[in-house]
């Protein structure tokens, strides 16, 4: 069964340009790399969410698992993290649509 992994996170105050960068020239390339197709991107523009959430797609939990316990997954995370706070993520069945 397909599932989604739901991520969210706010950016950093002073770190916007960097954050961008980071995204568009690592972050998306490597989930990719890691069989993790990115479906959405949300940026929250009013209100008490999240600022950012991304949604992407596998195949099945266990490879999105098998994605997560790798070390270029946490090198990943790690490296977003010098650009982002709050962050957390939900894996949930596939469906098409908005999810939350």
């Amino acid at each position: 069964m397909t599932v989604k992994l739901l991520m969210t996170w706010d950016i950093l105050p002073n770190k916007e340009q960097e954050y961008f960068e980071f995204v568009i020239s690592d972050f998306i390339p490597e989930i990719k790399q890691l069989g993790i197709s990115p479906t959405d991107l949300w940026y929250t523009m009013y209100g008490d969410q999240p600022q950012i959430m991304v949604a992407a797609k596998t195949q099945s939990q266990a490879a999105l698992n098998v994605a997560m316990a790798s070390k270029d997954w946490q090198r990943l995370i790690d490296n977003l993290m010098n650009f982002v706070e709050n962050f957390s993520y939900k894996v949930i069945p596939a469906r098409t649509g908005f999810q939350l």
